[in-house]
This record gives structure tokens, sequence and C-alpha cells, in this order.
């Protein structure tokens, strides 16, 4: 894919949509400047997949010779009760790679270092920006002028959003984050700790209890793995950005809980990662405003609890590269196209399994305990090639175009 423009387009956020979309836009040779808040790359992460569409673009982008040396040991899931005693698994080969693990994981932050480096390698008109952020947008029928927090203005012919679920771009040109956002009952933490001395090799571990779940999945480094917590919770303002607060909603939830939980709990403390947030849908009627267009789950996230948050990125990222580069002389036509084309796929891949978080996390004994029979059948001999089925990705009779 090339092209001969003078277009510039800047991309806000250096994450894996943001890098993906620039990533496109520089091959095909259009000037592309990417601002990013963080100083610096962030590592690490909670894993994420490719499969079905978005695998198909990871092998049209050549990201997997990458993504392969990269990927996490993913053997399947198990599950154990407070005690420690296991009562199911899910193993990655009974579901031909397409199950709750995938045959492809890979951590989000190696995933993102994938995608720089092939940005790294890419002779192409890029300007990248760390430490940098959109202050102002001021835009008419021909572009946008933009004011950055490092100071100065430019003008560009386009402005992808890629910024993530609570997008500041997205705010400031399609309105506050409430018309937008469903609370989905609940909250997610995930943060970095030793991997225990019992640990299953390549198996992501976790346990119920009411109203909640932990987990232990195994990074690349043996030595540690991701604490992965789920809470079911109605929203609440006291926890938005407290991290004080967070941890404290955490240890109410989890203390005493049993298995690993106390393991988990000391390690929160002194973790250099840890990410809590609640979880949210994003819905977007209109992907585009005039010559702002938002990206990944600035304009479309599906909430951690659909697995396919990466999936909707990365296609998300291919489609609208290749739609701009396929007429850069008309960008509007180019984005109406890529919400087009899009929305097929973003209708499966929103879609939450099983009823969504009051299905996942009963909130008293009788719950958990009916889930967990519930889950021995599911998983044995005889209902494993329904289980199968029922697994099955919503978004696995997608057409992806070709560029």
């Amino acid at each position: 894919m090339s092209t001969t423009s003078t277009l510039r387009i800047l991309v806000a956020g250096g994450g894996i949509a943001g890098n993906a979309v620039a990533l496109q836009l520089i091959r095909a040779g259009i000037a592309t400047t990417v601002v990013e808040r963080a100083a610096t790359p962030r590592p690490g992460g909670q894993a994420v997949d490719l499969r079905t569409a978005s695998r198909e673009v990871a092998e049209r982008m050549g990201l997997m010779p990458g993504v392969r040396k990269l990927q996490l040991d993913e053997r399947g899931w198990l599950y154990v009760t407070e005690q420690g005693k296991q009562y199911a698994e899910l193993p990655v080969h009974a579901f031909d790679g397409n199950g709750p693990a995938a045959e492809i994981e890979i951590s989000r932050g190696d995933l993102n270092q994938v995608l720089l480096d092939l940005i790294a390698e890419t002779d192409g008109p890029l300007d990248y920006r760390y430490g940098d952020w959109i202050e102002r947008l001021d835009q008419d029928a021909r572009g946008v002028d933009v004011t950055f927090a490092s100071g100065g203005t430019e003008r560009f012919d386009l402005v992808i959003a890629a910024d993530g679920v609570h997008s500041a771009t997205r705010r400031m040109v399609f309105g506050p984050e409430e018309e937008f956002a469903t609370h989905l009952g609940g909250y997610m933490a995930f943060f970095s700790m030793p991997t225990p001395a019992d640990a299953k090799e390549g198996w992501l571990t976790g346990c119920n209890i009411p109203g909640a779940m932990f987990a232990i999945r195994p990074d690349r480094d043996p030595a540690t793995s991701k604490a992965i917590l789920t809470v079911r919770r109605d929203y609440d303002p006291v926890l938005h950005r407290d991290p004080a607060a967070q941890r404290q909603f955490i240890r109410d939830t989890y203390a005493g809980a049993g298995w690993k939980a106390s393991s988990i709990l000391e390690a929160m403390d002194d973790t250099p990662d840890f990410y809590f947030d609640q979880l949210a849908r994003i819905d977007v009627a209109d992907l585009s405003k005039g010559r702002v267009t938002l990206l990944g789950d600035a304009g479309y996230c599906g909430s951690p609890l659909s697995g396919m948050g990466t999936a909707m990125a990365v296609v998300g990222a291919y489609l609208l590269a290749g739609e701009i580069a396929a007429t850069p002389h008309d960008l509007t036509g180019a984005q109406a196209r890529y919400q087009e084309r899009l929305i097929p796929f973003l209708e499966g891949a929103k879609e939450l399994p099983g009823g969504g978080i009051k299905y996942m996390l009963p909130t008293n004994k009788f719950g958990v305990a009916m889930g967990r029979f519930s889950m021995r059948m599911v998983t044995s001999k005889v209902m494993l090639p329904l289980t199968k089925k029922m697994f099955e990705p919503k978004t696995k009779d997608y057409s992806l175009p070709n560029y």
C-alpha cells in the first residue's frame, strides 16, 4: 500500500490503536504525527489475543513474526475453589485456539512494542512525540488547528483520536464522556505479582467468590504473573482516579477470600503497574465529526468483559488507514467508508458473553455453587462439543477488505 499525498494526519495516543494506524499511514507515504501523553512506551499490561479478523490483520501488517517471539505460553484456564481445589479446566486445544484463552496471547505492552519496532524500521514520514498531548482543537471544512500542551499550534488535515476509553480528544469534539459511556456493573484491576510456587505453568487460574473473582495469569517471564481482579459493583465516584481508595476497595473485597487472595493483596502494595478502572462500554453513533475521527476504545470500547478490545483496535486501524490511503483526496468519503465497513465487525465484537457480569459474578454463595456446577458440566467430555460451539467467535464470518 503506497500513495503520493500531501496530507498531514495527527494521531492522539500511542497505544495499540494509534500505533497500528500510524504504521499503515506512513507505509502509504502519508505524513503522520503521533502524540502520546506518557513520557515513554508503557510496558506490561493485561494479556490480549489475536483471533479471526484481528489475526488476519496482524498477518497482513507483518506483525506475526514479532508476536511469535513475545507471545505468552497460554495453555488454558483452570478454575479452583477458595481452598485451591480444581473443579474445571478449559484448555486452548479443546477450542481450536478460539476459547476463553486464544492460541495467540501477548501482553498489551509487548504487542505495542512489536508495532513500535515496525514503525522504527519503516522509512516513512513520521513525527513521534512523547510527553505531549492536545490542548485545543479548532476545525473548519478543510482542516484542524491543533494547540499542543508543549506550546504552539499546527494544522492537520485529519485528527485521529486513539487516546482510550477516557479520550480527552473525544470530550473536546464530541461531548462529555457521560453521553457515550455505559457502566456495566463492575470494576477491574490487574497488576504484576511474583508467580506462586505451586502455579501450573502456562495456565490462568481463577477463583470465584460472591460478587467477585480473582485470577493469576502467567507472564512471559516465569518469575512474574498478573493478578486479575473483577468486582461487581455499581458506579462509585469515590473510586474515580483515586488509587488509595481503589486499593482499599480491593482489600475490603478480597480480605479472607481464600486461595491466593492474601498473596495478591500483599503484592498490590509494591507492584509497579497497578491498574484499576470501571467496566464501561463506549458507543458513539457517528465515529467522525468534521475532520476528527475516533479509533479503538475512544469510539467503540466493549469493555474487558468482551475480550475484543485489541481486535477492535487493530481491525479499526487497518480499515481507517486503508480507506484514507485509497482516497487521500476525499477524507470525508474515507471516514464514512471506515465506519460502514467497521460496524458489522463491532456488532459481534461488542457482544458480552453469557449475560455479562451478573451471570459471571453471582452475589451469593448459592449462585457461586451453581456457577461451579455449571462449569463442571460444560467442560465435561459429553458437553464439550456444545461448549465449543458456544465459544465460537461472533466475528468469525466477518469479511475483511483487502487494500
